[in-house]
Order: structure tokens, then C-alpha cells, then sequence
């Protein structure tokens, strides 16, 4: 792509939550395509690891720490930056945390983007917004047809709830501010099945629990083994935001202002204890599958699929990786990261490669 074909070219670009796995993939994504990119999050937690092993910190045009409750914060933070494009992922993501702390749930996935979009309407040079949500925004039915952009918005878990009602707010604010004779920029969301991909070192997710585990030498224990999730390596759905945020650019970018699925292909949607076991053969001797058999855990949804036919035909988005692909590069991240190898280096290698097929 020349550069003057580029719109990520010397373009300022805020990303909040940049500290997390997403945030700190998609961060260094964007500095590839040239983008100045500016950080608006917390500090890692502990087991966020990602951000300094993958070394995101120096390829960022600023690095500014604020929590997204806060108003203030975040319109300094977006004015600041007077960034052309804001992708949102600053939030709460754990289903079992949610039942924890539900207050912070809501506060952080609910104000946190209605935050953004106040500072954003504050702010002109914003052309385009990308709110990150979830494939768990739907009201989960158990049904087997995958969920359209269009199907009903629930939760029945705090953080499933927080989410829906996030997706809410931001329909109601695009539709009273954002528009002619209002704010230009094109506000979208967008909503993604389960990503693993390197670097994810979080509690309570699969993959990350997995690989802690199969270090030590113990047995992974899985609570819900007969859930099936639309499971996609991490590049896939950031592929689709970037894509998604250059059409916001583009002379048409209002009819694009709209909420968008990113899933995997049916093939690669799998039950739990099936990755599980694929990722323990991939691991080798010593990795190691069991039940939980303690029977104390919360409700989480049984069966999850997405219907992606929109990004297909309405950004020419579709899946590139199958699950195996996306596993294996998962796996092969984890092995050098306990090699002690570069991660920056492994890590936008694995973006350059998956990037030469780009559209």
C-alpha cells in the first residue's frame, strides 16, 4: 500500500485499554501501518503481561494512564491526542469478575463508552469511532443459528448484561449526535467471538489457563467442558476494526456507522474441552485435561455462535485463519516467549505474516 493510499499514514490514533492483550495487538498493528498511536488505560494488572513482554510502551506516540470512570480523564485524554480515529477497548472482560464486582462492570462497560463519546463529541478532529463490545451482548437463547446484528440485545451474567446495555448507549448517542448538522465522525460497534492468539496471560480464560498450566506440569481444569464458543485468533477480529474504521473514512463511512459481527467460520466454532484437548496434543507430553469437579461456578452460556455475512458483504471482511492455524500460532508465541526469545520481534512477525494477505 503507498503511502498516500495509507490512511493510517502519520494519522493520530487514540486506542483506550491499550494495555491489555487486544489493545497491545492492535496498538502495535497500527505503529506497523504508521499511525501515531496514543494510550489511554490503566496500569497492566498482573497477569496482563502482554504490554511489556510484546514491548508496546516505545511504539507509542504517547502513553497516558486514567481510568475511563472518569470524565474528565478521558476528554483530556482524547483532546489531547486530537486523534482522527478512536477504537474503544478499555473494559471489564471476565464473565466470572463481572459476578464479583458488578458495580465495576457496568460502571467501566457502560460510563466507559459513554465517556469516550461525550470526550469524542468535545473533540473535532475525530472523524471515526470503533467501540469494542462483545459476541455476548445477544440474549443468549441457546439456540443453534448464530446471532445477527439485528437479534435482540440481553445478559443474563453482569458482564453480558454491561455489554448489552453498552451497545444501548452507543445507539443512542450516534443517533442524537452524530450525524448532519452534528458531530462528522461515524461512530460504530463492533462484536467479536472468543479470541485466543500469544500474550494472553488473563485469569479465567481458557487458552492462558491452559498454557500456565501445561508449564507446570499439572492438569487444566475446565468448568463448563460442553460449552461451544466461536473461538478466533486475535488478528482476525482486529483485522475487521481497522477495516471497518477505514471505511468510517471513506466518502460512504455513514452507512457503516452501525454494529458489526466478526466471527469465526462455523467450522471453528468448538465445544471447551475440545480445544482444550486439541491444544494439550499440540503442547505434547505433560499437558494434561480434566473436569472441574468442584460444581460451585456461575452461570455462563452454554452455546454461542455469530453470523458474520454482514462484515462479509458490507467491508469484504471474512475469516483468513481456520482454528488450527490460530491455535498453532498461539501455541507457537507461548513456546518462544518460554524460549526467553524477542516478543516484539515474534509478535509483529506474526502480525507482518497474517498482514501480507490484508485487503
Amino acid at each position: 500500500m503507498s503511502a498516500s493510499a495509507n490512511p493510517w499514514s502519520g494519522a493520530d490514533v487514540l486506542v483506550t485499554g491499550h494495555t491489555g492483550f487486544k489493545g497491545g495487538w492492535l496498538s502495535l498493528w497500527l505503529s506497523e501501518l504508521g499511525a501515531r498511536v496514543h494510550g489511554l488505560a490503566l496500569d497492566p494488572t498482573a497477569d496482563a503481561l502482554f504490554f511489556d513482554v510484546a514491548d508496546v510502551g516505545p511504539r507509542l506516540a504517547s502513553d497516558r494512564r486514567g481510568d475511563v470512570r472518569d470524565l474528565g480523564v478521558v476528554v483530556d485524554a482524547v483532546q489531547s491526542a486530537r486523534p482522527k480515529v478512536v477504537f474503544h477497548l478499555a473494559a471489564q472482560p471476565l464473565v466470572r469478575e463481572s459476578y464479583q464486582d458488578p458495580v465495576g462492570a457496568f460502571a467501566v462497560n457502560v460510563m466507559g463508552a459513554v465517556h469516550l463519546i461525550e470526550a469524542v463529541r468535545r473533540t473535532p478532529s475525530v472523524e471515526a469511532v470503533v467501540i469494542v463490545a462483545s459476541d455476548k451482548v445477544y440474549e443468549n437463547r441457546e439456540w443453534e443459528h448464530p446471532y445477527r446484528e439485528t437479534d435482540r440485545l440481553g445478559g443474563r451474567d453482569p458482564y453480558s448484561a454491561s455489554k448489552g446495555a453498552c451497545e444501548i448507549a452507543v445507539a443512542s448517542l450516534r443517533a442524537s449526535f452524530f450525524g448532519p448538522g452534528d458531530h462528522p465522525a461515524r461512530v460504530a460497534s463492533v462484536r467479536a467471538g472468543n479470541v485466543i492468539g500469544g500474550g494472553d496471560f488473563s485469569a479465567d480464560r481458557l487458552v492462558p489457563d491452559c498454557m500456565r498450566a501445561f508449564a507446570r506440569g499439572e492438569p487444566v481444569r475446565l468448568r463448563f467442558p460442553n460449552a461451544v464458543r466461536p473461538w478466533q485468533h486475535v488478528l482476525e477480529p482486529l483485522r475487521g476494526y481497522i477495516m471497518l474504521a477505514e471505511h468510517l473514512l471513506g466518502s460512504d463511512g455513514a452507512r457503516h456507522a452501525r454494529a458489526w459481527n466478526f466471527g469465526p467460520a462455523p467450522a471453528d466454532e468448538a465445544p471447551v474441552g475440545a480445544l482444550a484437548e486439541r491444544l494439550a496434543a499440540l503442547w505434547g507430553p505433560g499437558a494434561k485435561v480434566e473436569m472441574d469437579a468442584s460444581g460451585s461456578h456461575p452461570h455462563e452460556a452454554g452455546l454461542l455462535r455469530l453470523d458474520s455475512t454482514l462484515a462479509r458483504l458490507g467491508l469484504g471482511w471474512e475469516p483468513r485463519l481456520d482454528l488450527a492455524d490460530a491455535l498453532a500460532l498461539t501455541i507457537s508465541w507461548h513456546r518462544a516467549h518460554a524460549a526467553g526469545q524477542d516478543m516484539a520481534s515474534v509478535t509483529l512477525g506474526q502480525i507482518s505474516a497474517y498482514a501480507g494477505g490484508r485487503e
